[in-house]
């Protein structure tokens, strides 16, 4: 009876310390095995591809231009865009019919809602051209009250057709410290024999009233290059930091006590705050990526400048972008939405 006992305690020890060699074999073994050999089968995971913000307005009297933009984007590009279409209350489901019945239903968009509000006492009634104080125009000054989770950010009028890849602009460097890129201006070399021609300005002058006393203490020279706000690559840190809405509206107010700026003058009501914030402050885009003047609508005729004419030089050696405020017409063929309100159906063509 002992032996049996003593035997059994025996195969019970063998088990038990053969049991232990093949757990600390597998714990050795598993911890030698190098990394890409563990698990052949796995899939290393793609990174997902960078998102691409970009705000656009759609107005209600301008909705058509708005979608024509955006198609131009999303028809020449194969990067992941997200696009804000911003929008008054009352043009939201308006805004969502266009895209949704539609080619552009494909793409990738949030629609966002302006409150007017907040331009309450900081726009002067009087104006030249009353069609600059809508209150979209002013979308541009409260990017991060509307967009939060991005870091770097495209901002593009609705007046714009973009004949490149969207990319090539989002990858504009913005210096340490710089919280928005514009294009300049006098960067193209043909700038001041078009300003002739359109009869625009192109220098703080053309948007600043130098007779007033906070404008001269601002010590800018009034032959200062400006630039324009049509399209801005934002970086949403620095512009919290630097507080630049609080900024803008600090002189939208000042100008409604002090009239400081006039859209009679270089026509932009929009544009005028940003050149006093901004000054020596932000990065340049490509010029290329800006052409402006190519039409005019107070100027626009078949005998001055036609689509052959404004869609060759972009086409051919911009290959970028152009103005499309008389020209639309003629272009849609290209990238207009047509909506038919009645049948909520749209025909989107890039043909």
């Amino acid at each position: 009876m002992g032996k049996e006992v003593l035997m059994v305690n025996q195969v019970l020890l063998f088990l038990l310390i053969v049991t232990l060699c093949v757990i600390l074999y597998k714990k050795v073994h598993k911890e030698t095995v190098p990394k890409n050999e563990a698990d052949d089968d796995a899939e290393t995971p793609e990174e997902p591809e960078e998102e691409i913000p970009v705000v656009i307005c759609a107005a209600a009297g301008r909705m058509g231009a708005a979608m024509a933009a955006i198609n131009s984007i999303y028809s020449n590009t194969d990067a992941n865009i997200l696009f804000y279409v911003v929008g008054l209350r009352n043009t939201l489901t308006r805004i969502r019919k266009w895209i949704e019945h539609s080619k552009l239903k494909e793409i990738n968009f949030k629609i966002v809602e302006f409150n007017p509000v907040v331009l309450k006492g900081k726009i002067r009634p009087d104006s030249a051209r009353p069609e600059l104080l809508q209150p979209l125009n002013f979308v541009r000054f409260y990017l991060p009250l509307l967009i939060h989770q991005h870091e770097k950010v495209i901002y593009l009028d609705d007046d714009v057709i973009v004949q490149g890849d969207i990319q090539e602009l989002y990858d504009t460097t913005l210096a340490l410290g710089h919280a928005a890129a514009f294009s300049d201006d006098c960067d193209l070399p043909s700038a001041q024999d078009m300003n002739r021609i359109v009869g625009l300005q192109n220098t703080y002058m053309g948007y600043l009233d130098y007779r007033k006393k906070a404008i001269k203490d601002l010590g800018i020279s009034p032959s200062t290059c400006s630039f324009n706000p049509g399209v801005i690559v934002a970086n949403m840190t620095e512009w919290k930091q630097q507080r630049i809405t609080k900024q803008l509206e600090k002189w939208m107010q000042k100008n409604v006590e002090e009239n400081l700026y006039s859209s009679s003058l270089g026509g932009g009501v929009a544009t005028s705050p940003m050149l006093i914030v901004f000054h020596g402050k932000y990065s340049t885009i490509n010029p290329l990526w800006h052409i402006r003047h190519l039409v005019d609508k107070n100027k626009c005729s078949s005998s001055m400048m036609n689509y052959e004419e404004v869609g060759g030089l972009a086409l051919k050696s911009f290959k970028k972008q152009l103005s499309i405020a008389c020209v639309l017409r003629n272009i849609n063929i290209y990238y207009f939405v047509k909506f038919d309100e009645n049948h909520h159906t749209c025909m989107v063509g890039k043909t």
